[in-house]
């Protein structure tokens, strides 16, 4: 295999929607031989990136720690966030928190809210409530105008959203979630990651502890709130009619769309597509939601 074989394997399976075994093991041979060829700690986070993203965390720490070697910044937020939510089967609450402040002190956003959590949680600090809302209340003004949807806009403003909550400033808190909803749904119409569909999925869920959803106004995440209950719903793509359907299970609700059924409201906004194209990405071309 040469450079120039590894780079073209790598974009192809970076752009290619439907993977095989094939694909998958052409990948990770040339996605080691640059690593080997390189130590390029970039090249170390893509395919720990990869094994995160499927869930074979134990390969995410080895290529995130290698990375981290390499005194790498995203190195060490993977790393904290493995090692706070134990994502090996083991919590480790120390290295999790001098990560992120490594980070922190770099001036990184993501850290620096991560850290002001564990002052929340009392996770390897002692808990303090006073210092989590002075570290958000602090970061709110340096995230507000931030644009890039990967930049973390949702994640500061639903935590001072419940910050607001907690003072009795409930319009305030409204406009955050609202603010959070659609920064976020820009972000996962281009990365569909577990991690952001179970904060939209949050989101939602205080939000609507808040106010009532208007059912003459609702976009496809508003879906998060009515799938917990029996529903039947129609929306249309281009002039296509789709068909959803909530139905009440032992453990919750499954969901059946279009035909296909989904275990749950998690499995239906990971998975559900129209024709080859996941619905999440489709998110702003969805239109006519009506609820029965």
């Amino acid at each position: 295999m040469t450079v120039d074989e590894a780079r073209k394997i790598v974009r192809a399976f970076d752009e290619n929607k439907k993977l095989t075994e094939d694909d998958v093991f052409m990948f990770t041979e040339a996605m080691n031989y640059l690593i080997e060829t390189f130590h390029d700690p970039h090249d170390m986070m893509h395919l720990g990136g990869y094994y995160y993203e499927i869930k074979k965390f134990d390969l995410a720490l080895k290529y995130y720690e290698m990375a981290a070697t390499y005194d790498y910044p995203s190195a060490y937020e993977c790393l904290g966030y493995i090692w706070y939510y134990g994502r090996t089967g083991e919590r480790d609450f120390k290295k999790a928190f001098e990560y992120f402040s490594k980070l922190m002190d770099m001036g990184d956003p993501v850290a620096t809210y991560k850290v002001a959590d564990m002052y929340k949680n009392g996770y390897y600090v002692e808990k303090n409530q006073a210092k989590y809302e002075e570290i958000i209340e602090e970061l709110y003004p340096e995230v507000k105008d931030m644009n890039n949807v990967f930049d973390p806009v949702p994640e500061v403003f639903t935590r001072l959203a419940a910050i607001r909550v907690s003072q009795g400033r409930k319009d305030e808190a409204i406009g955050l979630y609202l603010y959070a909803k659609d920064f976020l749904a820009q972000r996962i119409r281009y990365n569909a990651f577990f991690g952001n569909l179970n904060i939209m999925k949050w989101l939602i869920d205080a939000l609507y502890e808040l106010t009532d959803l208007d059912v003459d106004d609702i976009d496809l995440f508003d879906l998060y709130y009515l799938l917990k209950t029996p529903h039947k719903i129609t929306f249309f793509y281009r002039k296509d009619r789709q068909t959803l359907e909530s139905v009440k299970e032992e453990a919750g609700c499954s969901v059946c769309f279009n035909g296909t059924w989904f275990r749950s409201r998690d499995d239906f906004f990971k998975d559900a597509c129209i024709g080859n194209t996941k619905l999440t990405a489709l998110y702003r071309d969805l239109y006519g939601f009506k609820v029965k």
